[in-house]
């Protein structure tokens, strides 16, 4: 590979842009959703996620994240549905109340959009989990767009959107006779319901229960958990897998880590002749809830990105489609129905190679998509580092991306 410009160049503005960020001795102050926040050397959300913010597409009722938001909230009929809250979080929220370690990669600026060094983009819903459960909240859902520095390619966006549930037991007699009751009704629905399910032992050592968890009630939570999203899976897949008449929906349970609960699980669907993740789940740590103030109880959670399941059932092949205002993409879609979407784009994707020396400090594949996310907006369906290359005499390094345009409303 060349170092330097390829044939086709991009506009220098990016470039001065690259260095630009990274040296302003006073940033101008950051607009967002009608609030100016001061901006210091942490500050790097973009303008392109600045115009994202307040859309709210999971509010739209005839909006397919809209539409399975819906969907969701109506199978947890009796849990407290809460959507609307505010994006701007502390790092402390968003992090540390949940037990984050201090040298967990999200907290990177490389991975997370910071405003300034005490205040950031929410990169999960579970940001808002203390000041939930604080509130007394024992049954409830929250719905929130979500924001992460992420790579270029059908399938990620920086923008995207979760849905998170929660429910709290009294950890006495009481909350056992309550899981006891619940576990039996969900027990007997399940069993007469067309699903086959790949289950994982509720506590393992390698999935440990708590220590301040009363082992019985620990083991009740998780199935209780379990059989809940089993249910679930019914509604959101039931009839839609994919699958010969009569052949029932498989789900498997995973083992798996999250900083938040433990045990945890991941839960997968068979769905169109493949296994596909749908979400994480656990059991809630217990200083999350002594931080909330709700002592003696117990608590699961779960936690979809509503991208990744819509994709799923509404045949839709490009994450940018989600961010669509074209009437041929919002016209296919009815509030309370899911159908397939039908393509309309009839061009064909073309692709142009740059390649440039790194600034002394670096350049993360990051920053580069943040950049071409400004310049071109969706136009690129994603961006590939083809070839990387460290000149033998002055040890100055290059890369060389693909960029692959592809528009999916022309």
């Amino acid at each position: 590979m060349t170092a330097g410009f390829s044939q086709t160049r991009f506009p220098r503005h990016i470039f001065r842009t690259i260095l630009c960020r990274r040296c302003y001795s006073t940033r101008p102050p950051v607009s967002l959703l009608g609030q100016q926040y001061p901006a210091d050397a942490t500050t790097n959300i973009t303008s392109a996620i600045i115009d994202k913010v307040g859309r709210n597409l999971y509010m739209n009722p005839s909006h397919p994240l809209g539409i399975l938001q819906s969907l969701i909230s109506s199978h947890f009929h009796n849990f407290n549905s809460m959507v609307g809250l505010p994006p701007v979080v502390t790092p402390a929220q968003n992090f540390d109340d949940l037990g984050f370690p201090p040298d967990h990669p999200g907290r990177a600026a490389t991975d997370s959009y910071y405003i300034n060094k005490d205040l950031m983009l929410r990169t999960h819903t579970s940001a808002h989990e203390v000041e939930t459960f604080a509130r007394g909240e024992r049954k409830w859902l929250l719905s929130a767009d979500v924001y992460r520095r992420d790579e270029i390619d059908a399938s990620h966006y920086p923008v995207f959107h979760q849905m998170e549930g929660a429910r709290v037991f009294s950890a006495d007699a009481a909350g056992r006779a309550e899981l006891e009751d619940d576990n039996a009704r969900l027990a007997h629905f399940l069993a007469r319901s067309n699903i086959v399910i790949e289950d994982v032992p509720h506590i393992t050592p390698t999935n440990p229960r708590q220590d301040v968890h009363d082992p019985v009630m620990a083991g009740l939570v998780a199935l209780n958990l379990k059989q809940s999203l089993n249910s679930l899976m019914l509604t959101l897949f039931g009839d839609r897998a994919g699958v010969n008449e009569g052949e029932p929906l498989r789900v498997r349970w995973i083992e798996a880590y999250f900083p938040f609960t433990t045990p945890s699980y991941e839960v997968e669907v068979f769905f169109c002749g493949k296994w596909l993740e749908i979400l994480g789940c656990g059991v809630v740590q217990q200083r999350t809830l002594d931080r909330s103030g709700v002592p003696d109880s117990i608590s699961w959670a779960f936690g979809l990105g509503l991208e990744r399941i819509a994709m799923i059932l509404f045949s839709i092949p490009d994450i940018r489609l989600f961010w669509s205002q074209d009437p041929r993409f919002i016209s296919q879609f009815t509030a309370g129905e899911i159908n397939t979407f039908k393509p309309y784009s009839r061009y064909p994707a073309c692709y142009k190679d740059i390649s440039f020396w790194l600034p002394d400090a670096g350049l993360h594949d990051n920053d580069f998509c943040d950049l071409v996310r400004d310049t071109v907006g969706d136009l690129v369906q994603d961006v590939v580092l083809i070839d990387s290359f460290t000149h033998p005499k002055s040890n100055r390094s290059s890369k060389c991306y693909r960029i692959n345009y592809c528009s999916m409303d022309r």
